[in-house]
């Protein structure tokens, strides 16, 4: 198949991990002159911008969109969908190349082509609600806001509460290590989209990573 993936030079290296060599790629800039000729070449697409809008091209293609910061309803919402299917993707960073690809449906009549078109990529999938932050980016970034707080109170060092959490719960990472792979700053997106939608305070963020967001800071962990 080939793919095409808008501002995706982030997961650019997991992308084609997850997929394999067999697939062809292509990165296009959202800014890009010839985003439709290329969009227009392609099997599936992968729009990966905050806010996504390759739907108003109407293309038959299947779409997958970045959905860790609004859902499918958010997005279309006094829209028209595509023409073709859409479907909610967990798109944050280490968290796509795993065994499992986090999808949504926006239409539940559109599980057979996501069948179709998983096989095609040689993946395997599962579907999750429709709803902002889906599953796994919500329970990693909540940890990683409840470990800011504890790093804020002053109860233990960022390297005390990384070791803590991989030797306690067997992580593969820390919840800093895992902010600074995510990016702080996307991480604090993601919880803000997620506060905003549920209004429930475990999503609230931190003020010590909104501050080093805002700042655009990274943690410093051990080597």
């Amino acid at each position: 198949m080939h793919l095409f993936i808008v501002e995706g030079s982030h997961l650019e290296e997991e992308l084609r991990r997850k997929f394999g060599p067999e697939h062809t790629y292509d990165f296009c800039p959202g800014t890009s002159f010839d985003l439709l000729t290329r969009l227009g070449a392609a099997d599936v697409a992968f729009d990966l911008r905050p806010w996504p809008e390759l739907h108003y091209e109407r293309p038959r293609q299947p779409l997958f969109y970045d959905t860790t910061r609004h859902s499918l309803a958010q997005l279309f919402h006094h829209e028209e969908a595509p023409l073709g299917p859409v479907f909610g993707l967990c798109a944050v960073p280490t968290l796509l190349d795993r065994r499992l690809l986090e999808v949504s449906l926006y239409n539940a009549t559109d599980a057979p082509a996501l069948a179709n078109v998983c096989a095609e990529l040689g993946t395997e999938y599962r579907v999750v609600a429709e709803r902002v932050g889906l599953v796994t980016p919500r329970i990693v970034t909540m940890i990683i806001n409840e470990a800011c707080y504890t790093l804020q109170e002053g109860t233990a060092s960022v390297q005390d509460i990384d070791l803590g959490m991989k030797l306690g719960t067997n992580y593969p990472h820390g919840p800093f290590e895992w902010a600074n792979a995510i990016g702080v700053a996307r991480v604090y997106d993601i919880l803000e989209a997620l506060y905003q939608d549920t209004h429930e305070e475990r999503y609230k963020a931190c003020p010590l990573l909104k501050h080093m967001a805002l700042r655009s800071e990274s943690f410093e962990v051990a080597v």
